[in-house]
């Protein structure tokens, strides 16, 4: 049975893998304001992923720029964006770089942030190469969701991670709402009241577990169903899949058990066996725990800046 090896949800003190700094970075200083500090607007240095090292030697400047974290959300982009370079290996539209906010340090609420993301939350994604005339620097996109369809849209030229079909875009869209509204709210309060609240409320992390479990009964269903090919539209891996394989793939820290949902479970195996998909959650890199002690120690230091965080958004 595949179990999960996603870092738990805001688990940000580990470092990356090996990477390249780009141009972009020596541009940025990394911030080390303290908890919840304003005083500095910088945001953490813009690396290069492995996947992209020896362009980045090349001096080649990615026009591509994702803001992220090792969340579920965090890496969506990153998978699809691995994804599309495997695809088409000699488009340097593609070419991207990263920067990894500290939600320690209030990366996210930073206002040179929330020129980006108004709602100062991660992912974002700044794309040079489309701009609009009057408008300062490249586009910006933020949700994940909404990134997802943006890269899709404007660098999937095959539709290899889309679809041309009218009715699997209409399929397409209802998944990625499903999980948009769905299994990412429902398994994020799973989460923090399974791990993070500051007492334990039976009846909070009954409620949210029982919703998780519930809407992963919905994807066993689609999955198990003879028609779907084990994936959720089309007969093919696609952003839909890619839109709520994060989520699914840390059920063990969400307390969610996956032995009901063979399907799923296969789901998770052959999706998780995919190189880009590997390197794309390596973006950035996370560890997960080894032992429950380790599970409590990352869920214990979390929970000392995100209940007080919880309060500074009041």
């Amino acid at each position: 049975m595949l179990r999960s090896t996603l870092l738990p949800k805001l688990a940000r003190s580990l470092t990356t893998t090996t990477t390249t700094t780009t141009a972009a970075a020596r541009r940025h200083l990394t911030s080390s304001t303290p908890l919840f500090s304003m005083a500095s607007s910088t945001l953490p240095a813009f690396k290069t992923p492995e996947s992209f090292a020896s362009v980045a030697e090349s001096d080649y400047t990615p026009k591509l720029h994702l803001y992220t974290a090792p969340t579920p959300n965090g890496y969506k982009p990153s998978i699809l964006l691995e994804e599309l370079h495997a695809a088409y290996p000699e488009s340097k539209e593609l070419v991207y770089d990263y920067s990894y906010l500290s939600f320690k340090d209030n990366d996210q609420k930073k206002p040179e942030f929330l020129k980006i993301n108004p709602n100062g939350r991660i992912p974002a994604l700044v794309d040079d190469n489309y701009t609009v005339a009057g408008k300062d620097g490249g586009h910006k996109v933020w949700e994940s969701a909404s990134i997802l369809l943006w890269l899709v849209e404007r660098y999937d030229k095959e539709n290899k991670f889309w679809f041309d079909k009218p009715e699997e875009k209409s399929d397409a869209l209802s998944w990625i709402f499903f999980a948009h509204g769905g299994v990412g709210p429902m398994q994020g309060q799973a989460n923090h009241f399974f791990r993070y609240a500051p007492e334990k409320i039976p009846y909070g992390i009954k409620r949210y577990q029982d919703e998780t479990a519930r809407l992963y009964s919905v994807l066993e269903d689609r999955l198990s169903d003879p028609s779907s090919g084990g994936f959720l539209v089309g007969g093919k891996f696609s952003v839909a899949d890619i839109n709520v394989y994060p989520w699914v793939k840390i059920h063990a820290w969400s307390g969610v058990e996956t032995t009901p949902f063979p399907a799923v479970e296969k789901w998770l195996e052959t999706i998780g066996a995919r190189p880009a998909v590997q390197l794309g959650l390596k973006t950035p890199q996370g560890s997960a725990p080894k032992s429950k002690e380790e599970e409590e120690k990352i869920a214990k230091d979390a929970r000392s800046w995100i209940v007080p965080g919880k309060q500074e958004e009041k």
